[in-house]
């Protein structure tokens, strides 16, 4: 069976230590990274939309990121008890109309035995920002 280390139950270094792996592959900006930390199955609720599985989210983030330009995600630590970690985040991205923003929001996540999301649900607010006032360079 295919496993994403560490595996849970997760300490505190290591929910940081996966935060961190998910920081890193989101603003690598490829899909299909970033869906290789879920499972087949994987249930997701990103704002008012809801998705299963490894395909729809790679769907999803390829959509995303053609719209989401210049895109800079950082994710904190924000609470974790056994196979669970919470996080919050910030990221920014200019649109195609070359407007900025900023989202802000959380996220909980649950992980199978091997390491991989199984469950992410994200509740996300936008702001728009002037150029001049973003903070992830």
């Amino acid at each position: 069976m295919e496993q994403k280390y560490p595996l849970p139950p997760f300490t505190f270094e290591t929910a940081n230590e996966k935060i961190q792996m998910a920081e890193n592959a989101w603003n690598s900006k490829d899909p299909e990274k970033v869906s290789e930390a879920y499972t087949i199955d994987s249930e997701w609720r990103n704002r008012d939309i809801f998705l299963n599985g490894r395909t729809a989210i790679v769907e999803f983030l390829t959509n995303k990121w053609k719209n989401e330009l210049n895109y800079k995600l950082k994710k904190q630590y924000w609470a974790h008890h056994e196979n669970r970690i919470a996080v919050r985040f910030e990221y920014e991205y200019q649109t195609n109309e070359g407007h900025w923003v900023r989202a802000y929001g959380n996220e909980n996540w649950e992980f199978n035995e091997y390491g991989l999301m199984s469950k992410r649900f994200a509740s996300i607010n936008d702001v728009n920002i002037r150029e001049e006032d973003r903070k992830l360079l």
